[in-house]
């Protein structure tokens, strides 16, 4: 089968590799569509991960192979596949911090080497803890690349409510791709009312046009000034860092009032250091937390408002490659540019 593997630093190349077998309890399932996600794009730009990888994790296809024992599944069915899924049972699952479960941190999906998720590829192999808990069936009205935002709604959504979004409240939200715009709709669906940031016109554009009451330019933009004009002299309740930039994280300490909240969302790389004041923290009681991943409690949720499109996830694809053009779909998501949001690899 085809599979962009990755082979280095900035080295990705479509090759023919084995397509997976399966065992007992898993299934094999034919992608059709993969989001390019910035966790992925960080891997293959900073070498986080020894090679040979096959990465893509927000993946969409259907069921051509099922191992035995296999229950509530059928060929053909239409699934979006989670690549991370956790046991229900350590002491991490029973207070709901999946993240932090031992199995939730093994990787569920391979289309071979070192199971990274393998959505860029023409096939990958679903293992039997995410059989039983980690696909979601997709109706037939809903398109591929409409299913495959299940899993990254699931990190934004858990995220919102992280962070206390609710009626009477007020967001910054700086950065305006893909996932800030998730933040935008989900932040005001529940309720809250949404300012944002972001230096591109188009994406600016598109925020109001997805619930923003207003969305800035940051060059030259008093985050403080603002955010109080608007609050009755307050500050935002809540601001969140979309951005993987540690250089705006004071500007959303400042945007926020006494006793708001800071959330980090983007900032995935170990050993990015920041300043954080001290005082601000304590005296002034501004929190700063992050979150990172997804909640599995979220998962029917999170098909559910994108399925029903309570929230609009059609309208932030904007460009989509065939696997051969992986390279160019890798270097259009990396890059801040104009019409650009989401970026998907069609199978």
């Amino acid at each position: 089968m085809r599979a962009a593997v990755y082979r280095g630093v900035n080295d990705v190349r479509v090759e023919r590799v084995p397509t997976p077998e399966v065992s007992p309890g898993e299934a094999l399932v034919r992608i059709a569509a993969c989001g390019v996600c910035g966790t992925d794009l960080k891997k293959i730009h900073y070498g986080l991960q020894p090679p040979p990888r096959i990465y893509g994790h927000e993946m969409a296809g259907t069921i051509v192979a099922l191992g035995d024992d296999v229950e509530g599944w059928q060929l053909g069915d239409r699934v979006a596949v989670m690549h991370h899924v956790p046991c229900m049972d350590c002491y991490a699952c029973r207070i709901r911090e999946y993240s932090r479960c031992p199995l939730y941190l093994k990787t569920g999906t391979t289309a071979g080497f070192e199971p990274a998720g393998g959505g860029y590829a023409d096939y990958i192999r679903v293992m039997d803890f995410v059989v039983k808990r980690g696909m979601e069936r997709i109706p037939d009205d809903v398109s591929w690349e409409e299913a495959t935002f299940v899993e990254p709604v699931n990190t934004v959504l858990k995220g919102v409510l992280k962070v206390g979004a609710g009626p009477e409240k007020t967001a910054l939200v700086i950065g305006q791709g893909q996932i800030g715009l998730l933040f935008t709709q989900l932040l005001k669906l529940h309720g809250t009312t949404v300012y944002v940031t972001d230096p591109l016109p188009f994406r600016r554009e598109q925020s109001v046009r997805f619930g923003a009451a207003d969305a800035f330019d940051p060059a030259g933009f008093d985050t403080k000034a603002e955010m109080r004009a608007r609050t009755e002299g307050r500050g935002a309740d809540i601001a969140v860092v979309a951005v993987a930039s540690t250089a705006v994280i004071a500007q959303a300490f400042e945007a926020v009032r006494d006793g708001g909240r800071v959330l980090l969302f983007a900032q995935t790389r170990m050993n990015d250091t920041v300043e954080v004041d001290a005082g601000a923290v304590c005296m002034m009681e501004k929190d700063l937390i992050g979150s990172y991943s997804s909640d599995t409690g979220l998962q029917k949720q999170c098909a559910g408002l994108i399925f029903s499109r309570k929230i609009n996830v059609r309208d932030l694809v904007t460009h989509c490659y065939p696997l051969e053009e992986i390279g160019r779909a890798i270097e259009v998501a990396s890059s801040l540019r104009e019409n650009s949001l989401k970026v998907m690899v069609n199978l």
